[in-house]
């Protein structure tokens, strides 16, 4: 991607957050640092937060999947547009940018991708961990299936099966459970999967 930006000349990038290898979120929010290039972003999740989340690391804008191609087109041509005008970001509803979640004694940096303990030292997460926590944290007190996360997360983990959900929740729960064989904040839901079950703030 960076490559291509810096080689040719590009108009607009379409980038869907699951990809394999790096996530859609850092690879958005490492363009925006080097080029104002237009960004709309693909995404099967249609929560808010995504959108939320999207928007500010940098995207112009935000479809979710599956979705018809003839919107996808005038999505592109509206963002065309405002930057014409000098404008930018959506035009509908605006909403305020989400930029931390904090639960617990942990605050969870949305923009820099990192989670931090009551200290404010940061707790190394790989990707898919960081995905699937945040995924988690914003579906608070939802029970989500393994099949469900693994979408989310697809691309990130290690490990191309279903149990390597289970080996991250496991290795989650060791980072940030005060006993991870007890454990508080993520808990298994008997024949569904996992629930984030901690109050949550939104800053």
């Amino acid at each position: 991607m960076h490559r291509a930006l810096r080689d040719w000349k590009i108009d607009l990038v379409i980038l869907d957050i699951m990809l394999p290898g790096e996530d859609g979120f850092a690879l958005c929010r490492d363009v925006r640092r080097t080029s104002k290039v237009p960004i709309v972003m693909l995404t099967a999740v249609g929560e808010d937060t995504d959108r939320i989340l999207g928007l500010e690391l940098g995207a112009d804008d935000y479809l979710t999947k599956p979705f018809n191609p003839r919107e996808l087109l005038a999505r592109i041509r509206a963002v065309f547009r405002r930057f014409e005008t000098g404008a930018v970001g959506p035009t509908d509803n605006e909403v305020a940018p989400i930029k931390k979640i904090i639960f617990g004694e942990w605050t969870l940096d949305i923009g820099s991708r990192e989670l931090r303990d009551a200290d404010n030292v940061a707790v190394h997460l790989s990707t898919g961990e960081f995905s699937l926590l945040l995924a988690l944290v914003k579906n608070n007190k939802r029970a989500l299936s393994r099949e469900q996360l693994v979408d989310i997360v697809r691309g990130q983990s290690s490990l191309p099966f279903d149990r390597s959900i289970d080996i991250q929740i496991s290795r989650l729960r060791r980072k940030i459970e005060k006993d991870a064989k007890n454990p508080k904040l993520i808990k298994t839901v008997r024949g569904i999967g996992y629930q984030f079950c901690a109050d949550t703030q939104m800053l």
